[in-house]
């Protein structure tokens, strides 16, 4: 299927590695051209460097952290007209007491997973409007359709950010501007790795026994491979998805049950 997006712009951020990097190459793949950022600028130009020797696209590289005001408007100065934007937070989840958190912690969680996105999509959409062609996708977690004790800042930040995108989405789609999340699973990734190895440590046990557990409660009986994440992101920012937005699409092998 040809997506129809060659020659497209887009912005990732959090893309030197695990499925920010996943997206990237997908994308890559169909002729989009990137703008991709990261912390660490070693990683991000590497990953920038495999991307457009592979490809053939163009790929410039913005050191920063999205997080930030700096870090965005650092982006938007490289690519100032991005037909499509991926916005990965790339923050660890770890668990916590909630009973334990002063305010700064709720803060900097809704920053990072609530506020840093939506005043992106603030800066995006009025040109995607005007070019009418836009194409949105926030990173989360499967999680959020069915919260785990010990991470209610988490939760509670990325709920916010699908609950305003559902507003959002209604002003946009009769421009051809969609905005959808993507929910993943266990996907085979760095940021999984460290989670699981702490998991096994504040556990008492092993890392084997702890990935041996997760796949046992996956039906799908395997972690995902993040390509399957960056392919599936990237059919959402096709031509042929201009009529589905505001979803909460979960992709974890089956893990969750719920009918919606």
């Amino acid at each position: 299927m040809d997506l129809q997006i060659r020659g497209r712009k887009a912005i990732l951020s959090a893309a030197s590695k695990g499925l920010g990097k996943a997206c990237a190459f997908s994308l890559a793949r169909e002729g989009v051209d990137l703008t991709i950022m990261a912390r660490t600028a070693e990683d991000l130009q590497a990953t920038a460097d495999e991307i457009a020797s592979e490809t053939g696209v163009s790929v410039t590289a913005v050191p920063g952290d999205f997080n930030t005001k700096q870090g965005r408007a650092k982006l938007l100065e490289a690519c100032p007209d991005p037909d499509i934007v991926v916005n990965n937070p790339g923050v660890r989840q770890v668990p916590g007491d909630f009973r334990e958190w002063g305010e700064e912690v709720w803060h900097q969680w809704l920053n990072d997973h609530f506020l840093s996105s939506i005043q992106f999509i603030q800066a995006v959409t009025p040109g995607m409007c005007e070019r009418k062609f836009g194409r949105i996708v926030n990173m989360s977690v499967s999680f959020i359709k069915f919260p785990q004790v010990g991470f209610a800042h988490s939760h509670s930040a990325r709920l916010a950010l699908s609950g305003a995108v559902a507003s959002m989405v209604r002003e946009l789609i009769g421009h051809n501007v969609t905005i959808n999340t993507v929910c993943p699973g266990l996907f085979d990734t760095d940021a999984l790795q460290t989670n699981l190895h702490g998991h096994a440590k504040r556990g008492n046990t092993t890392y084997q026994a702890i990935v041996e557990d997760r796949i046992k409660g996956c039906p799908a009986g395997r972690f995902a491979d993040p390509k399957e994440c960056g392919d599936l992101v990237t059919y959402i920012c096709s031509a042929q998805t201009g009529f589905m937005t505001g979803q909460n699409i979960i992709n974890d092998g089956g893990v969750y049950q719920g009918l919606f």
